[in-house]
Order: structure tokens, then C-alpha cells, then sequence
């Protein structure tokens, strides 16, 4: 059995994705938003309410026995002064910086980090390079999908970093950045060649949900639907935006058109994600109604927001991660507002992926 420790934790979809692998327990979580904190407690019956930058919690963690890192971290830029103490002096004051300063001390036999597909180009590369450099120099550990020249110069294509929620069973373009890394020692007393291995493409089994249509809870209440004021305000924004040449506004993502329907990414602020990813939904009593909540009648066109339990099947939690004895057991604490709902869900991690992934680690680690 391999111990765990699940870092930045969110609802813990990249916990539950390696649970769903097999031999993984979890032993220690960390998750510092009450909201979040609150669902994964629901969820999994302990309550990860904990600051990763605390001596307090550090201290905790070099108490435990454990053997794998996760943590989907937050992407934050990295100070361009002094480099005369490596990554504790560049890193400083990130979250990234806790997490490297974990893995120092405490010396796990592999990580997973996920983060944004903006990783690879933010601050025009700087970010991952000193990532990299960081986890493979200054650590020891080496990184599927990346190369070392023989000069010690560190270099990967970006496609063996990247992979996408849409290949793995869920009907969403989402792509994100996983470093999944094992420590070179213990590759070396194995003689495991992880240049040899890389991410899962793609699902191995068939896909959870072919598209949209198997995915949508057609006919949902009206408070999800669009006001006419607001339908008439996206789409002159929409109509401004092309008249400049640029491609934002709404998006319908179940568009008749579209014969095999996938969502845009779901985002963590809602907002945007919500609007990219609208959906018509044709009821009889929608055209006019008038909500209390709303300051112009539903639109006759019968567009709305997609839910946050549709969304939590996008990211494999309904539907899949907590199907029990046949029974789908996954549900949001009945206090956690909507508003929240969404954040997790645009916040968390597929979880089929992240079992794909496991598999792979497992892998490696039986050879």
C-alpha cells in the first residue's frame, strides 16, 4: 500500500483519482478554503482545513510516513532578483516554494503536480524552468516526459506535459500540465528508465460520457435559465467583440449543429466558464416566466447555465468517482452555495485522468 499526502487539496479529485487506481491510501490532507475544506470533509469524512505554509503544518508532515506528494498548486510568478540560494531564494513566498520545501525535507519516493496549461508559457517560460530545474536539479528527482542532455540542460515538448479531460472519458476541452515525478535514487536501485514512459493519452476504457447530450440533465429549473435582459446583453457584447475581430462571448456547446457536443473548460471564477458554456434547454414553461430573483422575464430561447452537478459530472465526481455498490454517492453539503459548487468543480482536476495517471505510477514503481 502507498501512503499519500494530498496537498492544496481542493475537493480532492486527485486523491479520489488515485484511490480509484488501487494501492493508495491517503494520510494527510491540506486544503486552507473553508468551502472546499467543507466538501472534501463530506466527502471523505476528515476535514484537510490546514495552511501549507505554516511551520505548524510542516512540522506535521515531517511527522508522517508517507510516500507520494499530490498537490494541483496554483500558478504564481517567481521573484527575478538573486538566485544565490537556488530555488529558496527565486521561489519565495509561492506556494510552489512550500511544496519544494516539503519535498526536501521529507524526501517521498515520487510526486504529481497539476497545474494550468499557462504553466508552460507563463512569464515566457521562466515559471516551468525554474520548476523544472528546482524538482530535477536541486531535489533529485526526475520527470516523465522530460530530457537531461548529457550537459545536465533539461528540455521537453510540450505535448508530453500536456494532456486533456477530453481523451479521457469527459466530454471536456480541458488541458492541463502534470508533472509526475519519481526520485532518481530510487529509480537508480531499480534500474527504472523513466525516459521510457509517458503520460496516458487517453482513457483505457470506454468513455464515461460520449458527449454533451449523455451528460446534460435536460429540463432543469428555471432559476439556471438566462433573464432576457441578461441573453441581450451577452449577445451585444458578442457582436461588439467580432466587429474588433476577436472571438469572445457566449457559446451554446450543445448547438444543433454540433454532432458530437463537448464543453469548454469550466473555470474556478464561474463567470466566464459559465458563459462558454450555456446550453439550450426547450421547456413550455420558460419562454416569459418571471423569477423574483431576476429583473427581466426567462428568455424565449430557452438558453441556461449549465449546474453545478453537471459540472461535477464534467469532472468525473458525479457519474463516476463515487459510484458505490452501483450507487452514485458523490453529492455537494447541503450549506455550500451554489456559487461555491461552481468554484470546486472549476477548480478540481478530471478524476478519470488522474487514475489513468496513478496506473501509470504504479507502474513505474512495480518495475
Amino acid at each position: 500500500m502507498w501512503r499519500m499526502i494530498d496537498l492544496c487539496a481542493g475537493v480532492g479529485g486527485i486523491r479520489r483519482g488515485f484511490e480509484l487506481a488501487g494501492p493508495f491510501k491517503n494520510v494527510l490532507s491540506c486544503e486552507n478554503d473553508i468551502y472546499a475544506a467543507k466538501t472534501y470533509e463530506h466527502l471523505f469524512g476528515e476535514n484537510p482545513l490546514a495552511d501549507i505554509t505554516t511551520d505548524k503544518f510542516k512540522k506535521q508532515v515531517s511527522e508522517t510516513d508517507y510516500d507520494i506528494l499530490l498537490a494541483g498548486f496554483p500558478c504564481q510568478a517567481f521573484s527575478s532578483v538573486g538566485h544565490k540560494l537556488g530555488f529558496e531564494d527565486v521561489t519565495r513566498g509561492t506556494i510552489f516554494f512550500h511544496i519544494a520545501e516539503i519535498l526536501k525535507k521529507s524526501q517521498p519516493t515520487a510526486f504529481l503536480l497539476e497545474n494550468v496549461e499557462g504553466l508552460i508559457t507563463h512569464k515566457g517560460g521562466k515559471t516551468i524552468k525554474v520548476i523544472l530545474e528546482t524538482l530535477i536539479n536541486e531535489l533529485g528527482y526526475k520527470i516523465v516526459g522530460t530530457h537531461i542532455d548529457d550537459k545536465g540542460n533539461i528540455s521537453f515538448e510540450r505535448n508530453n506535459l500536456l494532456r486533456n479531460a477530453r481523451n479521457f472519458g469527459l466530454p471536456q476541452n480541458r488541458p492541463r500540465v502534470y508533472l509526475l515525478g519519481v526520485k532518481k535514487e530510487f529509480l537508480e536501485n531499480k534500474s527504472i528508465h523513466l525516459e521510457q514512459y509517458s503520460l496516458p493519452k487517453k482513457r483505457t476504457r470506454k468513455n464515461i460520457f460520449q458527449d454533451l447530450h449523455h451528460l446534460l440533465d435536460y429540463g432543469a429549473e428555471p432559476k439556471y435559465y438566462l433573464s432576457e435582459g441578461y441573453l441581450d446583453t451577452l449577445e451585444i457584447h458578442r457582436k461588439r467583440e467580432e466587429t474588433r475581430g476577436n472571438g469572445f462571448g457566449y457559446i451554446i456547446v450543445n448547438d444543433e449543429n454540433i454532432e458530437s457536443p463537448i464543453s469548454n473548460s469550466i473555470l474556478a471564477t464561474g463567470g466566464s466558464g459559465k458563459e462558454r458554456n450555456l446550453i439550450i434547454d426547450p421547456q413550455e414553461n420558460i419562454p416569459g416566466t418571471i423569477l423574483g430573483t431576476k429583473q427581466t422575464p426567462l428568455n424565449d430561447k430557452c438558453i441556461r447555465t449549465m449546474t453545478p452537478d453537471e459540472w461535477a459530472k464534467l469532472q468525473g465526481f458525479m457519474g463516476y468517482g463515487f459510484i458505490k455498490n452501483g450507487l452514485d454517492a458523490f453529492s455537494f453539503p447541503k450549506k455550500i452555495s451554489n456559487t461555491q459548487r461552481y468554484k470546486q468543480m472549476g477548480n478540481s482536476v478530471t478524476i478519470p485522468l488522474i487514475e489513468e495517471i496513478a496506473n501509470l505510477l504504479l507502474k513505474i514503481l512495480a518495475d
